[in-house]
């Protein structure tokens, strides 16, 4: 999940034991600034109960925000995860969260991507025909991903966890996607190079 009250990107994926990757489904929640605040969050509610009960997910994975540069726009995102994650919990659901670097890491190799070779790489990923748009339905599908593929795994050796409707399976190795993330993420805590609150969106 991508949050956000103006557009909420929503993306569900199915991960295999053997680390491909299918599309299950993707959407942007749109709200309109003229409503009140909590019709806006109630609409957005009301789409993830909806995806929930339907697509039964074994887990809802959302977007980490640490800052932004309008304080609006952070207090609506932070409205719109604290929603998501309630209603995640009364549905019993696991939740997750990996920063936007991480997202972008994992389905591209690069923590700073920018919003286009986010879009070309879940379209690789998932071989789709056309990339997700608006981007916040891109970035809710990389998000999907890159919990997938990190699961519950510490990124300290080459095994992890793949993450799928029917469980977690342990594997003993990773994609080269995989491991262009996990360099990434090494990078990141040698230099701070995709620290989130270092990069300017």
């Amino acid at each position: 999940m991508d949050p956000g009250l103006t557009r909420c990107g929503l993306g569900c994926v199915d991960v295999d034991p053997r680390r491909q990757v299918r599309l299950v489904e993707v959407g942007v929640v749109r709200t309109p600034p003229s409503q009140s605040p909590e019709l806006r969050l109630l609409a957005i509610t009301e789409v993830i109960e909806d995806w929930i009960a339907r697509l039964g997910p074994s887990v809802v994975s959302i977007e980490r925000v640490f800052a932004q540069d309008n304080l609006r726009s952070v207090i609506g995102v932070a409205q719109v995860m604290g929603t998501a994650m309630a209603t995640a919990a009364r549905a019993g659901l696991e939740v997750a969260q990996h920063t936007p670097s991480e997202a972008k890491a994992a389905v591209t190799g690069s923590g700073t991507a920018d919003k286009t070779q986010v879009q070309v790489m879940v379209t690789r990923i998932l071989g789709l025909e056309a990339p997700p748009r608006p981007a916040d339905a891109a970035d809710a599908l990389a998000q999907a991903i890159c919990h997938g593929w990190r699961g519950g795994g510490t990124g300290t050796d080459d095994a992890t966890e793949m993450v799928s409707a029917g469980g977690a399976v342990r594997v003993s190795a990773r994609t080269p996607a995989q491991r262009q993330w996990a360099a990434a993420q090494a990078a990141a805590r040698r230099t701070g190079a995709v620290d989130p609150r270092r990069v300017r969106r």
